[in-house]
């Protein structure tokens, strides 16, 4: 009887754990489709935090309004007239998870305040080490995410032409790129 149950009650965990999975976020952009996948165990503030947005409908209509190729491309502040949008108050930083500012990766914007994370995020063209925690001012930034599917996409964003363009001086592409719409997706398994 206790081997049985034993054998049941493994059985059941094995199950949940394997259909455990990380929420996926689509943003269809006027580029193409990049899909990320979240990692809620590791950025639990952070995902969160994007997903509240996501489920808000804050991304739709905004723009990347910081593109530097070889670098990042930067998101989920401004819509096409570089109209910042409203957000919500800062998150703790997560920057201390163990995730890296790799090619790929999705982190959290924020300014020299190391709580100041709220909408803006980065996508990364090329790794970028000297972002992660402790980074240079003793935080870094906080990954949360990758991209799975798209990447050809923030390949071209951070290819786009770009221009020294008001409100934000340099490194605006010269034509608004725009995420036209953020979707959360049916989870996948791990």
């Amino acid at each position: 009887m206790f081997r049985t149950l034993s054998l049941i009650t493994l059985g059941f965990f094995m199950t949940t754990a394997a259909t455990a999975a990380d929420p996926r976020v689509k943003f269809e952009t006027s580029f193409g489709d990049i899909v990320l996948e979240l990692n809620p165990a590791k950025a639990p503030i952070t995902v969160k935090n994007f997903l509240d947005y996501v489920k808000d409908g804050h991304y739709d209509g905004l723009s990347f309004h910081r593109v530097i190729k070889g670098f990042m491309i930067q998101g989920g502040g401004y819509d096409e007239k570089y109209e910042q949008r409203k957000t919500r108050p800062g998150i703790q930083n997560e920057a201390k998870n163990g995730l890296k500012n790799v090619r790929g990766a999705i982190s959290m914007a924020r300014t020299s305040a190391p709580h100041s994370a709220s909408s803006q995020f980065f996508i990364l063209h090329q790794d970028s080490d000297f972002l992660d925690y402790p980074g240079q001012d003793g935080w870094g930034y906080a990954v949360f995410g990758k991209v799975v599917s798209g990447l050809d996409v923030v390949d071209k964003i951070a290819e786009s032409k770009t221009g020294r363009l008001p409100p934000f001086g340099q490194d605006v592409p010269v034509t608004p790129i725009l995420i036209k719409k953020a979707t959360i997706e049916a989870a996948t398994a791990k």
